[in-house]
């Protein structure tokens, strides 16, 4: 074996392959920024569409100059940063091996997965900008009104002016549990709420396309935060910086180590509505 042989840009490129699919939160957020992310504390541009205004016409008079679609940048800061740190048998077999690589790189996803969704819910549900329900008085749903606070959600949301496109709603396993004793939600879906898609991703209901996921925000299981938006909502940027592979001092194989730097915002609370909800 050589440490000399490790490849950084393909276990880096690998490792955000399966973090890609791993995530759910943050699959559920804008991507669209400007600039590059090398080191923790770096800041990025995220660019904002304007308002436009719809205007009177009168026949033969000219019509005033467009208006200008670009909305305020906004900056969003890297102020996130996790490393992971595992050893192997043997780096230019991982390399060559595409089993061993793949769940290599899953397993070390599925880690970094949890803390990164885990710190993107917890966001939103601060700053989401309509609510139900409280910690002092959480709604406690059944079966036969689950779908129905769904629609609720969905009602504050479009309270806000916000698209009817483009919704989601992330539950617990519990809550998606008292939507498939619901007739409604099981006649929408079909195919798609009879299993449990990859990524979480469950089927559509109420006007959302439903995702399940062990990370919606909670306090020692209870006070569930049930979070409904668009990718409007909220921007986040990650980056993998100084993935590299060495032979530990105290141990006969080779390891792989890198950095996880992330950053999080959101910029339009409106497109976040949020349901704290506790078990029957």
């Amino acid at each position: 074996m050589s440490v000399k042989n490790f490849i950084p840009q393909i276990w880096s490129a690998r490792l955000l392959e399966h973090l890609d699919k791993a995530h759910v939160y943050a699959n559920l957020v804008n991507r669209d920024y400007e600039g590059e992310i090398r080191n923790f504390g770096d800041t990025v541009k995220v660019n904002q569409i304007g308002d436009i205004t719809i205007k009177d016409y009168t026949k033969g008079s000219d019509i005033e100059d467009p208006d200008d679609l670009d909305g305020p940048q906004q900056i969003l800061t890297i102020n996130q940063s996790k490393y992971f740190n595992f050893g192997i048998d043997d780096v230019d077999n991982a390399q060559t091996n595409p089993k061993l690589m793949n769940e290599a790189m899953s397993r070390t996803a599925y880690g970094m997965n949890d803390v990164t969704d885990s710190f993107i819910a917890n966001l939103m549900a601060v700053e989401a900008g309509s609510t139900i329900g409280s910690d002092d008085s959480p709604i406690v749903p059944t079966a036969a009104n689950a779908y129905d606070y769904l629609v609720d959600l969905g009602t504050a949301l479009t309270e806000a002016n916000v698209p009817l496109v483009g919704r989601w709603v992330v539950v617990p396993a519990w809550y998606h549990g008292l939507l498939l004793k619901d007739s409604r939600f099981v006649a929408n879906g079909t195919d798609y709420n009879k299993a449990i898609l990859e990524g979480g991703y469950v089927g559509v209901a109420a006007g959302f396309k439903i995702w399940v996921s062990n990370n919606v925000p909670n306090t020692s299981g209870t006070k569930y935060k049930i979070i409904a938006g668009t990718n409007a909502a909220t921007s986040y940027a990650e980056q993998l910086t100084e993935v590299e592979g060495y032979r530990p001092e105290k141990s006969f194989k080779d390891a792989v180590k890198g950095l996880h730097i992330y950053g999080a915002k959101v910029f339009q609370k409106k497109c976040l509505a949020c349901m704290t909800a506790n078990k029957a």
